[in-house]
């Protein structure tokens, strides 16, 4: 098995149709049927099942779809971390990311690391929360950053931080002549919530609290994958979103005003999901950076990301 045989079959798969997988691949149909072909003989089993109108997966292509990403992952980061060797870097860090996580936060997690260990190699994937947990379990990463508490598969989490939860609205609405927004309100109008495989963990943490207040659970009018694409809908009047405070601050739009809700309660928080089992040595140090961090930003958000001039490259 060859890795031209596994694009191959990764575009088929994903394409479900040999003309289309051929075209993405910029190359004859002709020549991927016989590297398909190639690959079935190798695996010694047929991977999908053709007819004149369809192509469907067999159980065999199913589970080597299943497989296959990793392959392609696994390679990613040994050349990254060929490179990270090469460059003069002292280790490497592999971390993924779930549920749309972008904030300040991470900015002065990350600058905070460079800083301190400047030869440290940081490799970044973002993933769904499925992908993450699994990852984790198959040691592709060394830890996690996602909004989901629940512990999965062996998986431990610790709380990374927490912030409070704002109503992100059009410049012109109503409900921006309140100081705070109590959650019943919120409900009164379309709601935005997050796709249910990529921000799993956030939708899980809003639909607690509304359920926790016995409000019931939203029904969001749109689910998106992307904070970019959630504020764009926003900033249209299309709809509401809940975000936490730091999102808020990152957004340049300017038609675009936010409000806390009044419930202290409602607030989003970030977690780390680690293996369970002792951590590196540059994990460990990782984590003590998240701690400090933390333990400066009890109150509002006030993040001290280091300046460009203070940072050198990993």
């Amino acid at each position: 098995m060859e890795l031209r045989h596994l694009r191959c079959f990764l575009a088929v798969a994903n394409e479900l149709h040999f003309t289309r997988a051929a075209e993405k691949l910029h190359i004859d149909q002709s020549p991927l049927s016989r590297t398909i072909k190639e690959l079935e003989e190798d695996v010694g089993a047929q991977l999908f099942t053709r007819t004149t109108r369809s192509t469907r997966l067999t159980a065999a292509g199913a589970s080597l779809l299943q497989q296959a990403p990793r392959v392609f992952l696994l390679l990613e980061q040994a050349r990254d971390g060929i490179r990270a060797a090469a460059a003069g870097c002292d280790g490497r860090l592999r971390i993924a990311l779930s549920d749309g996580i972008s904030t300040p936060r991470l900015a002065s997690l990350v600058a905070l690391t460079c800083l301190e260990e400047p030869d440290l190699g940081i490799h970044f994937d973002e993933v769904s929360l499925a992908h993450q947990v699994k990852g984790l379990s198959d040691d592709l990463y060394d830890c996690g950053l996602c909004q989901s508490s629940d512990r999965n598969h062996g998986l431990r989490t610790e709380l990374a931080w927490t912030e409070p939860l704002h109503v992100a609205m059009p410049v012109d609405h109503p409900l921006l002549a309140y100081k705070q927004i109590r959650a019943e309100d919120v409900l009164r109008y379309p709601l935005l919530l997050g796709h249910a495989e990529s921000c799993a963990g956030y939708n899980a943490q809003i639909e607690k609290l509304f359920l926790q207040n016995s409000l019931g659970l939203p029904l969001p009018v749109q689910r998106v994958a992307s904070f970019s694409l959630m504020m764009s809908l926003v900033s249209a009047g299309y709809a509401l979103a809940l975000i936490g405070e730091s999102q808020m601050q990152t957004s340049r739009d300017t038609l675009i005003r936010s409000r806390p809700l009044a419930d202290p309660q409602y607030r989003l928080s970030t977690y780390l999901l680690l293996r369970d089992r002792p951590a590196e040595p540059a994990l460990t140090r990782l984590i003590d950076r998240l701690r400090r961090l933390d333990s400066h930003n009890d109150g509002p958000h006030t993040d001290r990301r280091p300046t460009y001039g203070e940072l050198r490259a990993c």
